[in-house]
This record gives C-alpha cells, structure tokens and sequence, in this order.
C-alpha cells in the first residue's frame, strides 16, 4: 500500500476551510464567545473568555465551560482532514481554577491516527501560560467529508 503525498500548502487550507465551515455551523462554541485562534491538519487552538455567567459557587469557571472549550478544539482538530469525526470518549483533569476575565487557550494537537479511530491531547491555558486542565480525547470516524470537493458544506 502506497500512501499518496499531500501538497502541505492544500491540506493548510483545507483545515483552515473545514474550520470556517464547522464554526459557522456551530451555535454552541459561538454562544460561549469561542474563537478559533489557528488551524491546521490535525491540529486547532481555541480560545474563550471566562464570564461571569461561567462560574461556579466558589467563584471559578465551571468545570463544563473548561471542558467544552476543550472538547470544541478536539472536534475542531478531528475535522481538520476534512473527513467526518466525532469524539468516541473522553477525560479532562482540572490543575487550577479559570477566573473571571481569564482568556482560555485550548490547544489540541493530534497524536495518533489509526484507521478510524484517532487520539488528540487538548491542554487548556490561561493568559499567564498556566494550565489549567488537561484533556485527552479518542476520535472515531464515521464516514463523509465535512466540505464537498467543491468547498460546499456536505
């Protein structure tokens, strides 16, 4: 089996173009005020600032907006190959606390892909470089492209 070389320029804006798309179909990760800071195969970084609405009784960012950023750079990340991925499962370990005005950077970056099935570690950050939580996700891909070979939304 011979595998087919990749131009790096066409699949760069390949992921750039399926991260346009699923953003733009996407009202979750858009209501929490998350931004996609860069794409590329394999790979997205995400960022969200933390709101007041966001936190919890001890006045830190609720676990599940730290996961959902995390989750939403891991299915930014599967999808950037432009072949349908949806997550399979997951963990999140939480080291600190997100507060108030905290600007969270998710980066996810791709570390095996196997067949149908992938393995993407997401580390979350806040402005500072301190980490906040680490999460590793698995990928199962479920057939069709994100994007038609027409650049059209599948």
């Amino acid at each position: 089996m011979h595998k087919v070389a990749i131009d790096p320029q066409a699949a760069q804006a390949l992921a750039e173009a399926v991260g346009e798309a699923l953003f733009a179909r996407d009202p979750a990760s858009k209501a929490l005020g998350m931004h996609i800071a860069e794409m590329r195969p394999g790979y997205a970084r995400m960022t969200m600032t933390i709101r007041p609405d966001m936190l919890n009784g001890h006045q830190s960012c609720h676990g599940g907006f730290i996961f959902t950023l995390a989750d939403s750079a891991f299915a930014f990340a599967c999808n950037s190959h432009n072949l349908n991925t949806v997550g399979a499962a997951c963990t999140i370990d939480y080291l600190a606390p997100g507060r108030l005005g905290d600007v969270l950077t998710a980066e996810a970056v791709e570390q095996v892909q196997a067949g149908r099935s992938g393995v993407y570690d997401v580390t979350i950050r806040n402005q500072e470089d301190r980490i906040i939580a680490l999460f590793r996700g698995k990928s199962h891909r479920v057939g069709g492209e994100v994007l038609s070979s027409s650049g059209n939304l599948v």
